[in-house]
């Protein structure tokens, strides 16, 4: 038995190690847009079947006022069988004969969704999860002059199961995201695909507001959120640049050895294929901007850095190294903030 291992985990922990995916950026021998051209379309299948589209019959709820923001809640169709509620704010003194640029705000792997992100403060609970990840980048880009929207991905938020009155507690205190996952992959779909229609069809709707500029388009997210983001600005032609947050690092360490991912964050096959800095690479040359907290617990800055030094090399390749920015900031898992408000306005 000696230099024998019975460990599954273990067993994937090196594995990892030892693995190069097939389209490593740093071992590939082509152009980038060789590379690009390549590796792209067999990236996009691993997310499997995409959604149908349907009429979003937008419905507006309610619209209030509330930290010098005009703000809607709106109820879309998503897709076949599902609705989603959207938060739109919106900026003081915007005029519908000036439309302004719109930022799509993913949240995180948090239970109650997007209401921090949009600035919902209303509760302690509330008010301590914006105050641990400076949460509300919904609410403060709007104030910088910014429209920004928001969906709930499935399994938080409005789409939480364990706040629905017919399936609370059938999950058996599982995650919700890879149940979903689970069901996703059984029917030819991913829980990816599925989100990514979902803020597809919440930016249908929006860019038909007499305030928002359909061709100034963009998108950001923490964590989970930095995982939309990133599959988003990847599927979303229209957005023109984009912020991910805290959603930095490399599969084999993140994923693999810290099982610090869930059934949204993945797709069959992704790291056959890719890394995570070889994914964000395949945005180049789109412009856009890395947040990675020094303190981060989650995504810890020494494989944070790793990937972002490999994503440095890509948009070097691509030749468009001016298109992307760091934001190291002195915190943990958040939104730096520093230069969120520059770098939308630079690329919108």
């Amino acid at each position: 038995m000696n230099n024998r291992n019975l460990s599954p985990q273990e067993m994937f922990i090196r594995i990892a190690g030892e693995h190069r995916p097939k389209f490593q950026f740093d071992a590939f021998s082509g152009s980038f847009e060789e590379w690009k051209s390549e590796a792209r379309p067999e990236v996009l299948s691993c997310l499997g079947t995409f959604p149908e589209k349907v009429d979003p019959r937008p419905e507006l709820l309610v619209e209030w006022e509330h930290r010098g923001l005009r703000k809607q809640k709106w109820v879309i169709d998503a897709q076949p069988h599902l609705s989603a509620i959207l938060y739109v704010n919106i900026p003081p003194d915007t005029a519908d004969d000036s439309p302004r640029p719109a930022l799509l705000c993913w949240h995180g792997h948090g239970s109650s969704g997007k209401e921090p992100v949009m600035g919902n403060d209303s509760t302690p609970v509330l008010q301590a999860n914006i105050q641990a990840h400076n949460y509300e980048y919904g609410q403060k880009m709007a104030e910088a002059g910014f429209v920004t929207y928001a969906v709930d991905w499935i399994g938080k938020g409005d789409h939480n199961d364990d706040g629905k009155p017919n399936w609370r507690g059938r999950g058996g205190g599982r995650d919700w995201c890879n149940l979903y996952y689970l069901h996703a992959t059984m029917l030819g779909m991913t829980s990816i695909s599925i989100n990514v229609r979902h803020g597809m069809a919440a930016t249908d709707f929006v860019s038909t507001l007499p305030f928002v500029d359909e061709n100034r388009l963009g998108v950001m997210g923490l964590s989970g959120g930095g995982t939309m983001t990133t599959w988003t600005a990847f599927c979303d032609e229209r957005m023109k640049a984009a912020e991910i947050i805290c959603y930095s690092d490399v599969w084999r360490v993140f994923g693999i050895r810290d099982v610090n991912y869930c059934g949204m964050q993945v797709a069959p096959g992704l790291f056959d294929l890719v890394d995570l800095p070889d994914l964000q690479g395949l945005l180049a040359p789109l412009p856009l901007l890395i947040d990675i907290g020094s303190y981060d617990d989650c995504f810890t800055v020494e494989t944070a850095m790793e990937c972002y030094r490999k994503l440095e090399k890509i948009y070097e390749g691509a030749g468009v190294r001016d298109r992307l920015d760091l934001d190291l900031f002195g915190g943990g898992h958040g939104w730096g903030e520093n230069k969120s408000v520059k770098f939308f306005q630079n690329s919108l």
